[in-house]
C-alpha cells in the first residue's frame, strides 16, 4: 500500500499549502505561523489564485508586532504543481477557483480578510487562524511539542 499526499510517511517532511485570493493577509498567516509552531517539522507555503502586488502592511505590521518576521513574504500563484508538492491544501477564500489534485486532503478555513482592517480587527484574524494553525500541527505532527501561542506575549 503507498502512501498519498494526505498521509505523510515518516522520513519526509509533510507540506502544508495555504492559499487564498490576493495572497496578502490570510495565507501569509497561516504560513507564518506554521513555520513559526513546526520548528521545520512541517513546510508550509502560501499562494493566491489571483495573487496581489505586495502583502497587506496591516498584515505585516500586526505579525512583526508578535515578533514573526514577513520581510521575505511576497504574493505568489497559487499552481497545482504547489498543491501536488503539499500534503495538505488550507483554503481560505479561494473556492472553487483553487486547483483540485486528487490524493490532496484539501480544509477549508471560514476566516475574514484581514486586507483594510483595523489592527484590533487584524489581530482577531490572527488568533483565528493561530488556534487553527495549532490544532492542524498537533493532528499532522502528534508528537510536536507546540511552543507557546504568540498571542500569549505582551504586545
Amino acid at each position: 500500500m503507498t502512501a498519498t499526499n494526505a498521509e505523510p510517511s515518516a522520513d519526509r517532511t509533510p507540506q502544508v499549502v495555504f492559499a487564498c485570493v490576493r495572497n496578502g493577509g490570510r495565507s501569509v498567516i497561516g504560513r507564518v505561523l506554521t513555520e513559526h509552531y513546526a520548528q521545520g517539522r512541517v513546510r508550509a507555503e502560501s499562494a493566491g489564485t489571483q495573487p496581489g502586488e505586495h502583502i497587506h502592511p496591516e498584515v505585516a505590521q500586526a505579525l512583526q508586532k508578535l515578533g514573526l518576521d514577513t520581510s521575505h513574504e511576497h504574493p505568489k500563484v497559487l499552481t497545482r504543481e504547489t498543491i501536488a508538492a503539499s500534503d495538505i491544501a488550507v483554503t481560505l477564500g479561494c473556492g472553487e477557483e483553487c486547483p483540485y489534485v486528487p490524493g490532496v486532503k484539501y480544509v477549508d478555513w471560514p476566516v475574514a480578510d484581514p486586507g483594510g482592517q483595523d489592527e484590533e480587527t487584524v489581530r482577531g484574524i490572527i488568533a483565528d487562524i493561530d488556534g487553527r494553525v495549532r490544532d492542524l500541527l498537533t493532528d499532522l505532527v502528534p508528537d510536536l511539542e507546540l511552543p507557546p501561542s504568540v498571542l500569549d506575549s505582551p504586545v
